[in-house]
Formats: structure tokens, sequence, C-alpha cells
């Protein structure tokens, strides 16, 4: 049994047992359970149910493992040719670590 689920503007194949990072979910410490309802699908036994939006009563009970995680840096790079113009950017996203507990159908 699996469940598309919408978290913080982002879709996710969630599935029991299973670990997804997602962006940086303000105002969460390690442990707490946090509930999400947008569930836009459900497959159960192959019996597949799509929501128009969401399925109504469907929800998503998962435990906070790490509410900060940084993820790699990535480098943006910017020349401009024969001008001497050089700039270079780093960045390093932020997201928080969830373990998916229940899923509720």
């Amino acid at each position: 049994m699996y469940v598309i689920v919408e978290i913080n503007g982002q879709q996710f194949k969630a599935e029991e047992g299973k670990k997804l990072f997602v962006h940086h979910i303000k105002d969460v410490e390690g442990g707490d359970t946090v509930e999400f309802d947008k569930v836009l699908l459900t497959d159960v036994a192959g019996a597949v149910s799509v929501g128009t939006p969401t399925i109504e009563g469907a929800k998503v009970v998962c435990e906070v493992l790490s509410p900060l995680v940084k993820g790699d840096k990535v480098l943006v790079f910017h020349k401009k040719r024969r001008k001497g113009h050089r700039k270079l950017n780093g960045h390093r996203q932020q997201f928080t670590e969830l373990n998916i507990k229940s899923i509720i159908v």
C-alpha cells in the first residue's frame, strides 16, 4: 500500500516505514508527530483511487527524526567572457527527515 501525499507544495510517494526528506518544516522538534491530510492518490492492494483534488478522510502520520538536515552544497558560477566578471555562489538546502508511521485511508 502506498499513497501520494503533498507536503510543503511537493508530492511524495509514501509507504509505511519509509523515510522522507522534505523541505524544512518550521516549529517541529525531533520526536514530534506530524499529520498530512493532502492525500492525492491511494493504492491499496492494486485498487487505485484518485482524489478530486484530495481524498477525504485519508491522512499520513509521520514522526520527525531530524528537524534540520542540510543537503549537498550546490555551486552556481557566473562568468561573462572577456569582461573579467566572475561570481561564485553556494547554497545548501535545508530539509526535515520524516519517518512514516502509519497511513490512514
